[in-house]
């Protein structure tokens, strides 16, 4: 009885907050969530909160940026849905220096903080004393891992700071109090106030692009999201940014000497819009614009709802890596209108919009662009599965099986991505492109603005496209691919027809060391390929005649880079640790940077030194999240420099 009351009570709390437009979703959505949250599959360990009793539904931040002092501070406002025997809320606290907490009326209520975990950090139980609306005076503290502050001299223009948030996946709550598991969706709205001379946005609608005048020489922004989204995907970015539009609806922002480059780079958004939007149904989130950040951005990509957070690692001048974009445009439909209730099914995110962003591809650039991207992802995917352990790895699962000491953002890896999406390319080619694709279109529709588990999308999967054909769905497996480990024999591997002369070029020149047996005049997907079909043991000779040829060792082109490394490092060519020093100072997407420096220390002798002196150096441009990583990777514990 006590779901039920607080079911209606969080549909009443979330209609309220929302506005008119997606009403029926939205009431839907808010229904929903406390029934997904009670089964076992939706329970969040990474989470302190007890949705049942007491939930988040709006949160509503006014905060000022201090860059001398590295903190955010001010007050964050919650609107609570409780179910009616409730005596207090838990929130997330992950360092936060709690002034004071009150009810709307300014009425004192208590609270304690618990036993702080170097993961999760502790909970914020807060006594609510009959309160629907509390009030939290707070800073972030100097360090918090979701906070970037940047110095004049690690931005692009070396003139004025620059601060990020990146919250995926338990990291906002280092920074905003509230219930930071992606199942508790909430509203939110925002005032940020930053210095004269700084641009504050945010990944929600702008209610003043230009900012209010505020005391101190300072100026105010503010914001709103009035569509439930799980909290990780709450970002801010604060610098000296300048937009340029690409359609009325889309732009790109970023530093000055960046953003005609970018625009440029990403064209192709509104194409990208159509093909997505005829795949998978309406654009729900008003806006589709990019932030290019500094280099130190961790990740290539975060799907902030109507602001995309890319690096600008993806901006290779030729259009060739923006299958990124693609990427987190299709996060517009899976991850931020139905999300994954906890991180155990992290793949109903990252699996279908790799998928989606392949198909999104192949409407754009072609079938041929997207065969090669999909067969360059299952060699990634074979990779993974032998990082993971092999086979029989219980990380090769789909669903994970996450325990409170586990970080989420460790655990989560890149089976989920091209698993995930493996498995949603089986199941099209059992049933048929026509009717996957209207059912896709459905789900995302039934599902709108919801947490979703791997049990409810198998059961939406057999109650909506086999309909009662349990046969279909036994002999596809799909309890087999999410519950179990490996990759199913029946996956579907999609073999680029290019890709036959790309290996037959390899192996030749491996053999012979002739130049003119490697590939001229090709696409960046066909000559990572031809890379890493080069085998280990090539030789030095050999390599530097394709370092001459092709200059790799100083590409522009990140991933040809990247690629280029990892075979140079691994046969010690001469010139891999002055490139590689190159370019793991020079950004901290952790998808390059991680892999390298393991590299280096994989190397007997001289690779574990030369990544301690790269890594000291490299280190202070780094984000936490890439930091925590590389730490473990060199062995930086409790290290200060380097020797």
């Amino acid at each position: 009885m006590r779901l039920l009351a607080f079911a209606l009570l969080s549909a009443t709390a979330a209609l309220a907050a929302c506005g008119p437009a997606d009403t029926a979703n939205q009431t839907a959505a808010a229904t929903a969530a406390p029934a997904i949250l009670a089964t076992p599959e939706g329970k969040d360990v990474n989470s302190y909160a007890n949705p049942l009793e007491a939930r988040v539904t709006h949160v509503a931040l006014d905060l000022a940026a201090d860059f001398d002092r590295h903190v955010l501070s001010g007050t964050a406002t919650l609107d609570i849905a409780a179910a009616k025997d409730a005596q207090k809320i838990v929130l997330d606290d992950n360092g936060l220096v709690l002034k004071s907490i009150t009810d709307a009326q300014g009425k004192t209520l208590s609270y304690q903080v618990g036993a702080r975990d170097p993961v999760h950090g502790a909970p914020l139980t807060i006594q609510l004393d009959g309160a629907q609306r509390i009030v939290i005076t707070y800073e972030t503290a100097p360090d918090a891992k979701a906070v970037q502050w940047m110095a004049p001299e690690q931005t692009l223009g070396k003139k004025k700071p620059y601060l990020f948030t990146q919250g995926e996946a338990i990291l906002n709550r280092t920074w905003i109090p509230t219930q930071d598991s992606p199942g508790i969706r909430q509203t939110w709205d925002a005032r940020i106030t930053v210095p004269e001379g700084l641009t504050a946005v945010m990944s929600g609608a702008s209610q003043s692009t230009l900012g209010e005048i505020a005391p101190g020489s300072r100026r105010t922004f503010s914001f709103k999201m009035d569509k439930p989204v799980a909290p990780y995907l709450i970002a801010l970015a604060i610098g000296d940014l300048r937009f340029e539009a690409i359609t009325d609806t889309m732009g790109v922002w970023s530093e000055p000497g960046m953003v005609e480059k970018a625009a440029a780079e990403f064209a192709d958004l509104g194409k990208f819009m159509d093909a997505a939007e005829d795949l998978y149904g309406p654009y729900r989130w008003g806006r589709y614009d990019v932030l290019v950040l500094p280099p130190s951005f961790p990740y290539g990509g975060m799907e902030n709802p109507t602001l995309t957070f890319a690096t600008p690692t993806i901006i290779a001048g030729d259009k060739s890596l923006v299958s990124v974009i693609a990427h987190e445009l299709a996060h517009s439909w899976s991850g931020n209108l139905v999300t994954n209730a906890t991180w155990d099914d992290f793949w109903l995110n990252e699996g279908f919009t790799t998928y989606a962003e392949n198909r999104i591809i192949e409407k754009v650039y072609g079938p041929e662009r997207a065969a090669m991207e999909a067969d360059l992802l299952w060699t990634d995917l074979e990779e993974a599965v032998k990082d993971a352990g092999g086979p029989e790895s219980k990380l090769t699962q789909l669903h994970l099986n996450l325990t409170p000491d586990m970080d989420p953002d460790t655990a989560t890896g890149q089976i989920a991505y091209d698993k995930g999406a493996t498995f949603l390319r089986t199941i099209e080619r059992a049933v048929g492109r026509e009717k996957w694709d209207a059912y896709l279109k459905a789900y995302f529709d039934r599902h709108a603005f919801q947490p979703q588990t791997s049990a409810g999308f198998l059961a939406d999967l057999r109650a909506n496209l086999f309909k009662g054909d349990e046969p279909t769905a036994q002999k596809i497996g799909l309890d087999r691919w999410v519950y179990q480990p490996g990759i199913p024999a029946n996956a579907v591997h999609v073999k680029s027809t290019a890709f036959v002369p790309i290996d037959k070029a390899a192996a030749a020149f491996a053999k012979s060391g002739d130049i003119a047996a490697a590939p001229r005049n090709v696409s960046t997907q066909e000559m990572l390929r031809f890379i890493n079909q080069l085998p280990r043991s090539i030789d030095n000779a050999k390599l530097a005649k394709l370092d001459a040829a092709f200059h790799w060792s100083t590409t522009g082109n990140s991933e040809i880079r990247f690629a280029w490394l990892e075979l140079a490092i691994a046969t010690h060519y001469p010139q891999a640790e002055t490139s590689a020093a190159d370019f793991l100072t020079s950004q901290g997407r952790r998808k390059f940077v991680a892999p390298l420096f393991q590299e280096l220390m994989d190397q007997p002798g001289w690779g574990p030194a030369a990544a301690q002196r790269i890594y000291a150096q490299a280190r202070p441009g780094y984000h936490p999240l890439t930091v925590g990583t590389v730490d473990k990777i060199v062995g930086w514990k409790g290290r200060e420099t380097a020797k």
